[in-house]
């Protein structure tokens, strides 16, 4: 599973889901490993300078990143407020432009650009018009290159979602979204093609896959304060939500020591456009 893995039935409900929460984003989503910038370089052969278009950037975690390499980087957001945010976090870099817009409505005015980025955002996209999109504004030789990150668990570690199993089906019974992450050898069997997304069939070449293992570390406030930033969490009730997580964080302070991880294989799959 992806920090996001089912959208809202209706995915421009992205803004609104996240939009919600820009300063609370920003502070407990994990981001992403330097390694697999420099394997990006090298996958991609992105030089200094060359147009990179980000398609839902947030508030300009990745985006930080690929500007630190020196591109010229358009990063397009459909919503108001992760937008102007990242404007604020982004503003040291001149080469960044930062577009408030869905990558189905976004104006590209005749740009073409050698790499797309997609970090943690690509199943937001509407599948029937994403990818021939994609294709259509990259150039000649250029790549797509989903970023994200699967959640994941390590034999033997104390799980939290193991350990608040009976408070979700307490609060919110039945609800489908809930379950343990799978092993992380498990996950790195499943190295072919696109992962979750929808496949682009003929406009791209075939996939490369590099995985990066990171983890991030909390108190039950903080952990709760992540679940907070989830889609999962963020489409429920705040009736519903408030008080499970609450007991989610004193299950942590009680149960867990009040430390808990969230461990993570981060992967990068690049495809380069085809002719």
């Amino acid at each position: 599973m992806t920090d996001d893995p089912k959208p809202p039935p209706n995915s421009h409900d992205l803004g609104r889901v996240f939009n919600e929460v820009p300063e609370l984003y920003d502070r407990v989503r994990p981001g992403y490993p330097g390694e697999l910038f420099a394997d990006l370089v090298a996958v991609t052969g992105l030089e200094a300078g060359a147009p990179v278009l980000e398609v839902g950037c947030g508030t300009g975690q990745a985006t930080r990143s690929l500007a630190a390499l020196g591109c010229s980087v358009t990063a397009v957001e459909p919503g108001a407020d992760m937008a102007a945010l990242a404007r604020r976090r982004l503003a040291s870099f001149r080469n960044v432009d930062v577009e408030t817009s869905t990558f189905e409505e976004w104006d590209d005015r005749g740009r073409r650009f050698d790499v797309l980025v997609a970090a943690s955002s690509w199943h937001w996209v509407d599948p029937s018009t994403g990818w021939r999109r994609a294709h259509d504004v990259l150039s000649p030789g250029g790549w797509t290159a989903l970023l994200g990150h699967v959640v994941v668990r390590v034999p033997g570690e104390p799980e939290v979602y193991a350990e608040t199993a009976d408070l979700h089906e307490r609060f919110c019974p039945g609800n489908p979204g809930w379950g343990r992450p799978p092993l992380e050898d498990e996950v790195r069997t499943t190295d072919g093609g696109w992962g979750l997304v929808d496949d682009p069939g003929e406009l791209f070449g075939p996939t490369i896959v590099r995985w990066y293992p990171t983890v991030q570390w909390f108190d039950g406030e903080g952990f709760a304060d992540h679940l907070r930033s989830l889609s999962l969490y963020r489409g429920l009730d705040r009736e519903v939500r408030e008080p499970l997580l609450d007991a989610v964080a004193e299950r942590i302070r009680t149960r867990m020591g009040d430390r808990a991880s969230r461990r993570y294989l981060t992967v990068l799959r690049a495809g380069r456009r085809a002719e």
